[in-house]
């Protein structure tokens, strides 16, 4: 099915999708509507990689818009929000945790993660891998520049940067043999989102990083 960018077709592929489901018609087209300006707005940003990316930036602007037009105080309207978001990442976060049990997935995930950010990344992002040098159990890289730092600032909505940042403590930062370290994102004013992960042998010991 082709990605098409145009707020009714994107927001089936939302991660609010759970919520939208439950407004009516008439209000999901408010939605839909806000999406489109947000298109227009943000050109240069909708290609291919992005899709995904701006599904859920733009749906997210445009559902929290919304619930206030509809007469939600802001608090209310962004706990819908984001508590519908962290529902849906910890459903896809299963799968994650039973495949880091399995031994294979450790090689697996050192070559996929970086194909996976490259096809789903396009204008507006910058990453730096690193690979030599590191011993085997570590697996790191940075991000330089991130669309949801610079979209969300653009439209005052700064503070809904950590909360989809948080969405990496949710998939990554519960997996078995496998520790998650972050120490900054651009979304908090760092300079650089870094990720580095460190695989354990099987029923080794370890403490769990607090990530941010």
């Amino acid at each position: 099915m082709a990605k098409k960018y145009v707020g009714k077709a994107m927001l089936p592929h939302s991660r609010f999708v759970e919520y939208l489901d439950k407004m009516e018609q008439s209000d999901l087209d408010k939605v839909a509507n806000r999406i489109d300006i947000y298109i227009k707005e943000n050109k240069e940003y909708c290609d291919k990689g992005n899709y995904t990316h701006l599904t859920n930036i733009f749906t997210c602007m445009a559902l929290y818009s919304t619930l206030l037009e509809l007469g939600k105080r802001e608090e209310e309207a962004e706990d819908i929000v984001f508590s519908t978001m962290y529902r849906y990442m910890e459903k896809q976060s299963e799968t994650f945790k039973k495949l880091a049990k399995k031994g294979w997935f450790w090689p697996l995930i050192k070559k996929i993660v970086p194909v996976g950010f490259k096809k789903g990344s396009g204008y507006g992002w910058k990453y730096t891998w690193f690979k030599k040098g590191d011993p085997k159990q570590i697996f790191r890289f940075e991000c330089n520049s991130c669309i949801y730092a610079q979209i969300f600032k653009k439209y005052g909505f700064e503070r809904f940067g950590p909360k989809f940042c948080h969405n990496d403590i949710i998939m990554y930062g519960h997996l078995a043999r496998t520790d998650f370290i972050r120490t900054g994102t651009l979304c908090r004013g760092d300079e650089k989102c870094d990720f580095k992960f460190v695989r354990y042998a099987k029923g080794e010991e370890f403490e769990r990083s607090i990530s941010v």
